[in-house]
């Protein structure tokens, strides 16, 4: 039995709560990582590139050319490792325009939007409603996995499950990228939950890994050798794994087969109204993962119900 004060701490209420203050944090993960992957990369390449031997053997320069060449890019290098630390929480939140920082009360979830009125209070540039959208959204899915789930300390587990998916699907959003360092610890957080007895069998926990990862991969590369095109990201494989991993084997037919139809709906409402983006895609990911939120929140034995068209 859950002691009192844990039912207290694990309502749907309290977790609405905690929901809001993890949905403040995810919205400087989605801003910031995708930058801290860049600089990274950046940095990799030039420390790569800098070797004037490299430059040559990869791109056939002659020597004459190689080093000039490759002392340029180690002093792009030297450049970058003098930038300030950027990093989760480091600087602290400021305004891109001002550079005002954020003082305590200004970053309180959703009332610190609401109160500035959705501007900055030192330029008034407006910011974006899609912060407080965020926070709601975090909020609204920790309240409803505390309903669903009731009082447990796996309710924790599947609120993780649910803020690492939000923030997968704001980042591919915006950049189509799925980052490894969310996507890989989410695969093998459900493995593990599956091996400790928390979730699933560890049997479907395994299949539903390798059934999410290489069907995907599968019409990846039925798609290229057809057409010479690739139609997704391997980042799209690793996040249908993990949905595998925590939700099982059964549920990863359904999860792309709506993820598809709504992706596809919104694609067409989108070229409808010209707002595809440059190379007019519309990234898989975000609704794999609204497909692996709606699966836990209606539940697997329900859905496989109305799958199978039982009642």
């Amino acid at each position: 039995m859950i002691a009192p004060e844990w039912q207290y701490l694990l309502s749907p209420w309290a977790l609405g709560l905690l929901g809001l203050c993890i949905g403040s944090f995810l919205n400087v993960v989605v801003l910031r990582l995708p930058r801290m992957m860049e600089r990274e990369w950046t940095q990799d390449a030039a420390a790569h590139l800098g070797d004037a031997g490299v430059l040559e053997r990869s791109t056939g320069l002659p020597p004459t050319k190689a080093a000039p060449l490759a002392d340029q890019i180690q002093k792009l290098g030297e450049l970058l490792d003098k930038q300030p630390a950027f990093s989760l929480v480091t600087p602290r939140s400021r305004c891109p325009k001002c550079a005002h920082q954020l003082a305590w009360h200004e970053n309180l979830p959703l009332l610190g939007w609401l109160r500035l009125r959705g501007r900055c209070a030192s330029c008034k540039t407006p910011i974006s409603v899609r912060y407080p959208l965020i926070e709601a959204l975090t909020g609204a899915l920790f309240a409803a996995i505390a309903w669903r789930f009731g009082p447990q300390f796996q309710t924790l587990l599947w609120c993780g499950f649910a803020a690492a998916l939000v923030a997968l699907a704001a980042i591919d959003w915006d950049t189509t990228l799925l980052p490894d360092s969310i996507n890989q610890p989410l695969l093998w957080a459900g493995l593990w939950a599956a091996l400790l007895g928390w979730t699933l069998p560890l049997d479907q926990a395994l299949i539903g890994a390798l059934a999410g990862y290489l069907s995907l991969w599968s019409v990846y590369w039925l798609f290229k050798l057809l057409t010479g095109k690739e139609g997704m990201g391997y980042g799209d494989f690793k996040l249908l794994a993990a949905l595998g991993a925590w939700l099982g084997w059964q549920m990863v037919l359904p999860i792309v087969l709506g993820a598809s139809v709504i992706g596809a709906i919104v694609g067409i409402a989108m070229k409808l109204t010209s707002s595809l983006r440059e190379g007019r895609y519309v990234p898989f990911g975000p609704f794999l993962a609204g497909g692996g939120l709606a699966v836990l929140l209606i539940g697997p034995t329900r859905l496989l119900s109305w799958w199978l068209g039982g009642h």
